[in-house]
Formats: structure tokens, C-alpha cells, sequence
């Protein structure tokens, strides 16, 4: 990526990642640190949760549109809940919002070790956004052994890519503090996302360029 295009990228998308870091790191943080002592710990962590979830809903409002992110939020959000009636410490709490991220790794690395590729359908549902002739072409393409080759590759990098998100998450679970995990927990993640999203992007216009050579030659 060039200077130019990184600028341009930050004002376009700056406002909107401020924004996120505020209500998904910031805020969590700062409701635990003064809810901690009135409530517990397990109180405390349980409200932090509201402004990411809030910040969810609002944004599936909008965009009518549900993607990774938002269901691995959704989902690691009501396994709190659901722990906090059955007990257990701040820890184990976050430790079970972190088994969302592993359950979506092994369907990721599991489609694919039965020769489904979870992206394939996913990849399927963004051309269908796009248009009827997206779609036609895409469906043109389904057993293209170069296309099935690239939607492979692209289940496994985000299989083992959300796999290795968990296990740094578990290490940071059980070696820093509740408080200090809010702030860490949720730049892991957003480093993760991002990273294989834009992997993603330079993978499939890598992949691309090679079937547009192949069929020129």
C-alpha cells in the first residue's frame, strides 16, 4: 500500500475507527474501573459490555447486514450473560466470550477439512449483493479448480489466523488483569480482523490477476 493510499485511507475510515475505539475499548474500560468497587468484578465486566453491544445493534440497524464481527460480538455477549447466571469468575468469563472466536476457527478449519470451505458461501453471499451478474458469474465458476484453490486458502488463513487470536487471548486472560485485559483483549482482536481482512483483499486481488493472465494466455 502507498503513501497516498494509506492517507487517503485514514480520512475516509479515521472518524469511524476513533469512534470504535471509544465505545468498544475506551468506554468498557473505564464502566469497569467505576463499577469495580461498588458491584465486583463480575457485575462490573457484565456492564461493560453495554456500549459494544449497544454500538452492535445500532450498527446492524443501519447496514441491515450481519458480518463476522458482529455475531463473534453478539454471541461472546450473551455467553456473558448466560455464564453469569451460572457463576464463575471475571476470568472464566472472558475465557468463555473467547470460545466464540475458537468455535468460529474450527468451522473455518473443519469445512475445510471435509472440502466445504466456510468462505465459499460466504464469498457467494457478497457477489449475490453486488449483482444478478456477479452472481451468475460466480456460480459460472463454482468447481474452477483455481477458484476452489483460492477460497481454500482463504478458510485456512482465517482458521488458523482466529485460532492463534485465541490462544494469545487465553495467554493475556491468565497474565494481565481484568482491567488491563479490556484494553488488550479488544486490540488483539481488531488486529487480528484486520490483518486477515486485508490479507484477504491482496489475496484475492493477487489470485485475480493470475486467472485474468491465465485466461489471456
Amino acid at each position: 500500500m502507498s503513501r497516498d493510499t494509506a492517507l487517503a485511507w485514514l480520512r475516509r475510515n479515521g472518524p469511524v475507527v476513533i469512534v470504535e475505539g471509544a465505545i468498544n475499548i475506551a468506554a468498557p474500560a473505564l464502566i469497569y474501573a467505576i463499577l469495580q468497587d461498588r458491584w465486583g468484578e463480575v457485575p462490573a465486566l457484565l456492564a461493560s459490555c453495554a456500549p459494544p453491544l449497544v454500538w452492535t445493534l445500532v450498527g446492524l440497524a443501519r447496514h441491515r447486514r450481519i458480518d463476522a464481527l458482529s455475531i463473534m460480538v453478539l454471541v461472546g455477549i450473551a455467553l456473558s450473560l448466560i455464564a453469569m447466571a451460572g457463576g464463575g469468575s471475571a476470568r472464566f468469563l472472558q475465557l468463555r466470550e473467547k470460545l466464540v472466536t475458537a468455535s468460529i476457527a474450527m468451522a473455518f478449519l473443519g469445512s475445510a477439512a471435509i472440502g466445504r470451505p466456510l468462505i465459499g458461501p460466504l464469498a457467494r453471499a457478497t457477489v449475490a449483493r453486488e449483482s444478478a451478474e456477479s452472481l451468475a458469474a460466480f456460480d459460472a465458476r463454482r468447481n474452477d479448480p483455481f477458484l476452489r484453490r483460492t477460497i481454500m486458502v482463504m478458510t485456512l488463513a482465517w482458521g488458523f489466523g482466529l485460532l492463534l487470536d485465541f490462544a494469545v487471548s487465553v495467554l493475556l486472560i491468565y497474565t494481565t488483569s481484568v482491567a488491563q485485559y479490556l484494553i488488550v483483549g479488544p486490540v488483539v482482536g481488531y488486529v487480528t480482523i484486520g490483518g486477515l481482512t486485508g490479507w484477504t483483499v491482496l489475496y484475492r486481488r493477487r489470485r485475480t490477476r493470475l486467472a485474468q493472465a491465465h485466461a489471456r494466455d
